[in-house]
């Protein structure tokens, strides 16, 4: 049987433009993230399956992109972005220059310093690895298309590469960027990160 390829496709710029959104705040994509997202898609082919995030930032676009291709689509509700808490809606701009060191103390140590009321990363790191470990058994052979979060992206690079939640946000995840994995009898890889086509 062939490897099962999984291209993660990060949703494009939403309306409201870069503040932290996880799956408390459902802003729709902007015409940017709209033109983004299309542009990387016009790169790609080969796909035979839409998996999406429920979010209106990935499902929208799912949707339109299945539908042009003709291809099924599966929404999994477990792919919605980790559950910031207190720091919902803030824009990360606003937030860095307030709040520094609350900011900087997350992106040095995201596991224990989480905002107020946010998603556990161990919890959001055990939904994520489920998802992935179902797509490769449900899917096998295939190869999807899974659009979803940057939180999704990273704590599925950690899956994959058995790496500590502590360092998943050193990875860059831009939007509208693709991170391919493959899946075959030996396990699992990582075969491209944060790729975008070339303008």
């Amino acid at each position: 049987m062939p490897a099962t390829t999984l291209d993660y496709l990060r949703h494009g710029l939403p309306v409201g433009g870069t503040r932290f959104r996880g799956h408390g705040v459902d802003d729709p994509l902007s015409d940017t993230g709209w033109q983004q997202m299309q542009t990387t898609c016009a790169a790609l082919s080969g796909w035979q399956q839409v998996i999406s995030s429920p979010m209106r930032r990935c499902r929208a676009f799912a949707e339109a992109i299945a539908e042009e291709r003709g291809l099924p689509l599966t929404v999994v509700d477990d792919l919605r972005e980790v559950g910031f808490g207190a720091w919902e809606g803030i824009d990360r701009a606003e937030l860095k220059t307030s709040r520094t060191s609350e900011y900087e103390a997350f992106y040095r140590d995201p596991v224990n310093n989480r905002p107020a009321g946010a998603e556990p990363l161990s919890d959001f790191g055990a939904r994520i690895a489920a998802v992935f470990d179902e797509l490769v058994s449900d899917y096998a052979g295939q190869h999807l298309l899974v659009v979803a979060h940057a939180g999704v992206i990273r704590a599925t690079l950690g899956h994959v590469t058995q790496s500590p939640a502590t360092t998943w946000y050193r990875a860059a995840v831009d939007n509208a960027a693709i991170s391919r994995f493959a899946h075959d009898h030996v396990g699992s890889a990582l075969i491209a990160h944060n790729w975008r086509p070339t303008l």
